[in-house]
């Protein structure tokens, strides 16, 4: 739209009205009104129907969950506006390839329910870095463990989302990007601050509903729009943008032309943007890092009330998994037919005016489908499901790295920290979280030619091999050690943080001005690099394992596969933990009973209200009933028929992904 046209122009079509003017009408007003609405009483029913008063509760929601939550929860965390905007950008920019880094999660959610989530419960844990600390002993490798992954939430996944869903809010309301971020944070904030684990998932469970049903029907209007799947397919390779010389130099073709493999999940080895090796092998090992070993994720399966509705929500978000496609990788290219100079303009000057940066503008891809081409109601529909995307994302990502922060990090600050004093430690952190994503969202901006989900997958690369590594090796090969392990992790860390820190420094450059970054570190697809990141790093944890002392089994009953039905008891290796510490230590309960306790203002008793956070007074548990409690939270025992059904359905979903793939190959 050309801005300086004049209003008393009478003849000609009319211009278009501006993004920000079109959801300003009662019905996507209303819309998205009533969508709040719902999801703060959805919120506020979850908070005051479960107990967010202790660790077990806020944190892994009692344990309690059933199956359909899960799996929609593991979908919308995973799922966010991030996926949506680059999913579609990268669908724009070079086809339908970008699916499989989304596919790749079908067998390892499968992987996950079966083969890891069995080991974490019978170990008793509640984070991944605590795992950790019970298998090789020690405390660097925990602690190293969770600023790397407080680190990756704020490079990877809370900035990115911030920024994707902001681009969204930006052009539907004109506002400025920070100002549209600030307002999302102050939403989400709320809800994980005072709501918890339960109070996330079951959020994230409408959250999904409005995202599938909103794009279901935006995926319907776009290929009217485009005149059906065959003419799909045809416009598509021949959307080009007009402008393609800047100043007296002619683009080469392949700065602008859709790849002539568009249409294929996989790829050319060699020269595709998305190369089907490094892809299928590639990003698969360094999905072991986000699907089985991340906090986001696994917390959700760790609140399953048994092991067959873990196993059953991981195969539900796994069919969820195949939409992807459909609902996002396809509209973005259509919206790349439909747009092509916005959305495919190659000349930095003009990808500058469109969206404000010069590496490209394929990120405007969904959004800008959304703004022109939804009607009045539905527009409001499909904003309210962006904002449940980035929602359900950034309070999966806030509760998690806030569980991260307070079990492995805050307590061995303060050892005797209270309950109480855990919960309000935790809540405060996602501030500091909030702030250092904010900084971090500049760098995501100018990543990987501005392809969101490029970016988010090479600083997994970078950072998740090498953990990927290690875990694989901590449950499957009992004789890795805790000197093996640190030393792989320290020298993934180093191999990793080269690659990323040159590109951050040289940029990933465009087709117009290719990146100044040496080839011997740049110069090899980053999912080739991920396969080298984790055989180095496996080589070297082996190595070093093999020349040291190894762990005796008396350590390790429940905590690796070979010794993962063991009935004998196992003396941990770092006995002292939060809720562990001597008696002596500790004040009992029963000291402090008779002491009159003053009573708390109104404006301290709301907000205890609030927070969860109202002393309950009740009878102490004996050590039997601690016991059996005990031995609750770390059975993975499944009845027959029900265990069964998960095992058919495993089949199943496995075959779908097959013919899936196969069909679209």
């Amino acid at each position: 739209m050309d801005a300086t046209v004049s209003p008393s122009v009478s003849t000609g079509t009319p211009a278009p009205p501006h993004p920000s003017d079109r959801i300003k009408n009662a019905a996507d007003i209303s819309v998205i009104v009533i969508y709040f609405v719902v999801v703060m009483a959805v919120g506020i029913w979850a908070m005051l129907k479960t107990n967010r008063g202790t660790v077990g509760g806020f944190f892994l929601a009692s344990r309690n969950m059933v199956w359909w939550p899960i799996g929609a929860s593991l979908f919308a965390s995973n799922i966010g506006s991030g996926s949506f905007v680059g999913l579609a950008g990268t669908g724009a920019a070079s086809g339908i390839a970008v699916t499989v880094l989304e596919t790749n999660g079908l067998p390892l959610l499968l992987v996950l329910g079966w083969l890891f989530v069995p080991i974490y419960i019978k170990a008793g844990v509640v984070t991944m870095p605590e795992y950790l600390m019970k298998r090789f002993g020690g405390k660097r490798i925990q602690i190293y463990f969770s600023l790397l992954s407080l680190f990756s939430s704020v490079a990877m996944r809370i900035s990115a989302d911030m920024f994707s869903g902001a681009i969204f809010i930006k052009l539907a309301l004109g506002l400025d990007l920070y100002v549209a971020i600030f307002i999302l944070l102050v939403i989400t904030g709320i809800f994980t601050v005072a709501g918890g684990l339960a109070s996330v998932i079951y959020t994230d469970t409408l959250q999904t509903v409005i995202m599938l049903v909103g794009s279901f029907i935006l995926t319907g209007y776009a290929f009217a729009e485009v005149g059906g799947y065959e003419s799909f397919t045809e416009k598509y390779m021949k959307a080009i943008p007009s402008v393609i010389t800047d100043g007296n130099v002619t683009l080469k073709p392949e700065c602008y032309m859709p790849k002539e493999d568009s249409f294929h999940l996989f790829q050319d080895p060699i020269t595709g943007e998305l190369p089907w090796p490094g892809i299928v092998i590639g990003m698969n090992l360094v999905s072991v890092w986000y699907w089985c070993t991340d906090q986001v994720i696994v917390q959700r399966c760790l609140s399953g009330k048994n092991l067959s509705h873990v196993k059953a929500g991981c195969i539900m978000c796994g069919y969820l998994k195949l939409l992807t496609l459909f609902l996002m990788v396809m509209p973005g290219m259509i919206s790349r037919i439909l747009y092509p100079d916005e959305v495919a303009c190659a000349v930095p000057s003009e990808c500058e005016k469109h969206c404000g940066t010069r590496v490209g503008c394929t990120n405007m891809a969904y959004p800008k489908l959304v703004l022109d081409l939804m009607p009045n109601g539905l527009r409001g529909l499909m904003m309210s499901a962006m904002l449940a995307s980035l929602m359900s994302s950034l309070t999966s990502i806030f509760n998690s790295s806030s569980t991260l922060f307070t079990i492995d990090i805050y307590t061995k600050i303060r050892k005797q920290a209270s309950e109480r004093e855990l919960l309000i430690a935790g809540r405060l952190f996602i501030i500091i979280m909030i702030a250092l994503s904010i900084a971090w969202v500049p760098l995501v901006q100018e990543g990987q030619n501005g392809e969101l989900v490029q970016y988010v997958e090479s600083i997994s690369s970078y950072l998740g091999s090498p953990i990927a590594a290690v875990f694989l090796l901590a449950i499957f090969c009992k004789r890795v050690n805790e000197q093996g392990a640190f030393w792989g992790l320290m020298f993934g860390l180093v191999v990793g943080m080269t690659r990323m820190i040159a590109e951050f420094v040289y940029g990933t450059g465009t087709c117009m001005e290719p990146s100044k970054c040496p080839n011997i570190i740049c110069g090899w697809h980053f999912s080739y690099f991920a396969i080298v990141l984790f055989a180095l790093t496996a080589l070297v944890v082996l190595g070093i394992s093999l020349v040291t002392k190894p762990i005796p089994d008396v350590h390790l009953h429940r905590l690796c596969w070979a010794l993962r039905n063991s009935k004998e008891e196992r003396i941990d290796l770092n006995p002292v933990q939060y809720g562990q510490e001597e008696a002596e230590d500790k004040v009992e309960e029963g000291d402090i009973s008779d002491i009159p306790a003053e009573s708390p203002g109104c404006f301290k008793r709301a907000w205890n209200a609030f927070c969860g956070l109202e002393s309950k007074k009740g009878p102490k548990l004996t050590k039997e009933e601690e016991a059996a409690l005990q031995k609750k939270l770390t059975d993975t025992s499944e009845k027959p028929f029900w265990r069964n059904v998960v095992n058919v359905n495993a089949i199943l979903v496995m075959t779908v992904g097959v013919f899936y793939h196969g069909y679209f190959a």
